[in-house]
Parts: structure tokens; C-alpha cells; sequence
């Protein structure tokens, strides 16, 4: 491909993947376009990608065709490859023959899979933000000749413009979150600092005494302590040894 339709043709992938960042932004339909864009701009076979899920620890795959989206969803459940190497170590794994001694050793069922799919050698690099890796992405180059100067310094390019929204995103979603368990956190401090004023002026005791005997009786039931403050302001439940004092 000529220079000049090259840098043109990458200006317009990575104008296609920022368009692509609305708000009904779905990850792994991004990363598809992300593959495809790759196949174009690298003059690669076929590209492929693990997602690693925010929450569960599944590990999502999609790619620029079938063969490789079944490769590689294969690649996950047999725990090899190099996008599962990515995903383990954060690092790139340079381009590599699948015939070679070293890919058929780390890879026996992958490699052995891939090139009954066609494909010969195989490069992956992560798809990360900082020290946070989201997925990787594998490159599949044409043919068995020597590598292409650049392919995978380019993949790398691309694959860390599109980590930056998936990591964006994922960090918002995590927002409301934390701020929902700070104010748990804060509503469960105000119950014990109210349970604490009425365990003293019933009992006749300091505040820290009245603190020492609500945390005492919820460790000694295996309940939390906001809990046991709740049912002191509440009057009610197990608490007639929180009594006033004879």
C-alpha cells in the first residue's frame, strides 16, 4: 500500500473509532471495528481480540472474521495464546511463526488450531491504560514470509487509542459505586454516634464506655455494628442488657 493512502486510511480509522464513542457505546462491537480496521491498515489476515469483563473475570472475544472469533474464543477456554498471555502479563508478544518450537510449546492446542484455520504466524499486544489492562489484541499477517517493519508498532498504536474509552468508562461505571458505599459508610458512622449519645445518658457512662459496649455485643452476635446501634435508637431486638443501669 502506498504511503500516502496508508496515513490517509489511518486518519480515517481512528476518526471512524472516535465517532464510534456515543452514548450507547458497546465495547466489544468497538473493538469488532477496531479488528476490522486493523486488517485493512496493517495488511494482516485476520485480527482478533479478548476482552476482559469488568466485574466477573470472563473474558469476552470478538474479531474481523469467524475464523478468528472462534480461534480465539477457543484460545480462552484452553488458557492459551497470546491474548491470553496479554491479558496474564500485560506484555506484547512479538510476532511469532505458529510452527515455531517455541509457539507449539506455550500454545500446543492453539497453534495447532490455527494453522489448520490457515493462519502462520501470529503478534498480540495489550490493550492497557497506564498499569490497567483491559484485553488484548492478536494480529494474524498474511503468508510465512518475514514480518512487516512497523505492523506491530502500529497495532500498538491502535490498540492503546482504544483502551482509553473502555477504561474511561469502565472507571465511570465504578463511580456511583464508590459513591453509594461512602454514604452507606457515612449513614452507619451517624447510627453509632447517635446509639453511643443514648447508651451513655441511659447507663450513666462516657461515650467511649457506650461505644465499647456496642461494638463488645455486636462482635459477640456477628453483627454489624450500625445494626445494633439501629436497634438501641429503635428500642427494640436483643438489646434489654443495654438496659439503664441498676
Amino acid at each position: 500500500m502506498p504511503e500516502r493512502a496508508r496515513e490517509e486510511r489511518l486518519a480515517a480509522a481512528f476518526v471512524e473509532l472516535a465517532t464510534a464513542l456515543t452514548d450507547d457505546f458497546d465495547d466489544l462491537q468497538f473493538l469488532r471495528t477496531l479488528s476490522e480496521r486493523c486488517v485493512d491498515l496493517l495488511d494482516i489476515a485476520a485480527a482478533g481480540v479478548a476482552l476482559a469483563a469488568s466485574r466477573d473475570g470472563r473474558v469476552e472475544v470478538t474479531g474481523s472474521d469467524a475464523r478468528v472469533r472462534g480461534l480465539e474464543r477457543n484460545g480462552v477456554g484452553w488458557g492459551e495464546g497470546p491474548c491470553h498471555d496479554c491479558l496474564r502479563t500485560g506484555d506484547p508478544v512479538e510476532e511469532i511463526a505458529l510452527d515455531h518450537p517455541a509457539a507449539r510449546a506455550a500454545w500446543p492446542r492453539f497453534t495447532r488450531r490455527a494453522r489448520g484455520l490457515g493462519f502462520h504466524r501470529v503478534a498480540a499486544t495489550p490493550l492497557r491504560v497506564r498499569d490497567e489492562v483491559v484485553g488484548a489484541l492478536s494480529l494474524f499477517p498474511d503468508g510465512s514470509g518475514t514480518p512487516a517493519p512497523g505492523r506491530l508498532r502500529l497495532g500498538r498504536a491502535l490498540a492503546d487509542f482504544a483502551a482509553v474509552p473502555i477504561v474511561q468508562r469502565r472507571r465511570l461505571r465504578r463511580q456511583p459505586l464508590r459513591t453509594e458505599q461512602l454514604e452507606t459508610a457515612v449513614e452507619a458512622r451517624v447510627l453509632v454516634e447517635q446509639a453511643k449519645g443514648v447508651l451513655a445518658e441511659q447507663r450513666l457512662i462516657t461515650v467511649d464506655e457506650a461505644y465499647a459496649l456496642l461494638r463488645d455485643h455486636a462482635r459477640s452476635h456477628r453483627r454489624r455494628i450500625s445494626a445494633v446501634a439501629q436497634e438501641v435508637l429503635d428500642g427494640i431486638g436483643e438489646l434489654a442488657l443495654f438496659g439503664p443501669a441498676d
